[in-house]
């Protein structure tokens, strides 16, 4: 499962790559004694804070440490923070925290917040979209 989820971060920078910012892998994301995400990118006035999930179908369920650690990153790098969500057949969706579902203990992205979930070009301010809901 850890060599999928490697080759989808993987992706996600080729594609920050070709909307000219730079991007890399944080070794030891998840794993390190400090904050730090799966993706850090930039492009020099633009900075980005990526915790990357893939799953089969909705919910997806993070732990509330999950999120106060890219918080806590992002807050520290001056960058702006994102959980980006792949599904099968699906392009990448971009969601802050705000965005993000309060559980009892824990945060969530269901069926009703995923439509809301952001395309990576209004991600890294590109495009801006209206969305109701």
């Amino acid at each position: 499962m850890k060599n999928k989820g490697t080759r989808f971060e993987r992706d996600l920078i080729a594609e920050l790559w070709k909307e000219g910012f730079a991007a890399i892998r944080v070794a030891g994301s998840g794993v390190s004694t400090f904050p730090c995400p799966d993706i850090v990118a930039g492009n020099g006035k633009v900075y980005l804070a990526i915790e990357v999930k893939m799953r089969k179908k909705l919910p997806l369920y993070l732990s509330s440490d999950e999120v106060a650690q890219l918080e806590k990153f992002s807050e520290s790098f001056g960058a702006a923070s994102y959980v980006a969500l792949k599904l099968p057949r699906k392009k990448w969706k971009f969601f802050t925290i705000q965005m993000l579902e309060r559980t009892e203990k824990n945060f969530k992205i269901d069926d009703d917040i995923y439509p809301l979930g952001l395309d990576l070009k209004e991600a890294i301010g590109k495009i801006i979209q209206k969305r109701f809901g």
